[in-house]
């Protein structure tokens, strides 16, 4: 599976964005897809997973209630909608795929390249 991740960019604290990932390869339904963010010296944090029909979802404590995520099997694409940005969101945000939606958190298989977001003061 080949990962496009896209949509990053400058937002002001309070703001919003969407990021994209197209999925090329092995058949993308199969997959638990999902969020994984890297801020600046920080380790890598999960942000949030879907499985493959889109029923079961997870997110991070600290994106809860603001970030959803979710899946377009027709165009092979998942989304994370990101609102009410905070500062603290500031990082490089990869998108993940893994055989199971659990193991989006724990054992990524596949790898994007990553989007980075910056969310100004």
């Amino acid at each position: 599976v080949q990962l496009q991740a896209s949509g990053g960019g400058l937002v002001q604290a309070g703001g919003y964005l969407r990021l994209s990932c197209a999925a090329s390869g092995r058949t993308f339904n199969n997959y638990g897809m999902g969020w994984i963010r890297q801020a600046p010296g920080k380790e890598r944090e999960f942000v949030a997973a879907i499985s493959w029909s889109g029923s079961i979802v997870y997110y991070g404590d600290s994106v809860k209630g603001r970030f959803t995520i979710s899946r377009d099997n027709a165009k092979n694409t998942v989304y994370l909608q990101m609102n009410s940005l905070k500062p603290e969101d500031t990082a490089v945000y990869y998108c993940a795929a893994a055989t199971t939606v659990a193991g989006v958190r724990t054992r990524v298989e596949y790898w994007g390249q990553g989007t980075l977001v910056t969310v100004s003061s």
